[in-house]
C-alpha cells in the first residue's frame, strides 16, 4: 500500500461522494467492474488521485476546464512528476473526451492496465 497523508481521508470520502459526472460515468459504466482493482479517490503520499489501479501503478485522472489555467498546469505537471518517481504512470483524459469518445478511453485505459501488468 502506497503511504498517504491520513488527513486526505475525509477529503477522500467527501469527493466519492462528490464526484463529477464524467468520474461517475467512466466509474461506474467502466472502472468498477474492471477484472483489475481500481480505486477511486484515493491518497497517495500529499494527492488525492481520481483513479488507481495498485497492481498496474497507473493513476488516471480526469481534468474539467480549471486544469487548463497556467497554475493548475504547473500543479498537475508537479503532481505527476511526484507520481512518476513511485514508478507511477499518470493518464490525463479530458472531461469532454469522457462525452465523445468514451469507449476508446476505455480501450486505451485496458491497454495501459495490460502493458503495465503483462510485464509483471
Amino acid at each position: 500500500m502506497k503511504d498517504y497523508n491520513k488527513n486526505n481521508t475525509k477529503k477522500a470520502q467527501s469527493l466519492r461522494k462528490n464526484s463529477t459526472p464524467w468520474e461517475r460515468k467512466l466509474w461506474y459504466e467502466f472502472l468498477k467492474d474492471y477484472p483489475i482493482r481500481f480505486q477511486r479517490q484515493k491518497p497517495i503520499g500529499s494527492f488525492i488521485v481520481d483513479f488507481y489501479c495498485a497492481k498496474a501503478k497507473l493513476v488516471i485522472e480526469l481534468d474539467g476546464g480549471g486544469h487548463f489555467e497556467p497554475k493548475e498546469m504547473n500543479y498537475d505537471q508537479y503532481r505527476t512528476n511526484e507520481l512518476n518517481k513511485q514508478n507511477i504512470e499518470v493518464f490525463r483524459i479530458c472531461n469532454n473526451e469522457i462525452d465523445k469518445n468514451f469507449s476508446y478511453i476505455c480501450e486505451y485505459i485496458d491497454f495501459l492496465v495490460r502493458q503495465r501488468t503483462d510485464n509483471k
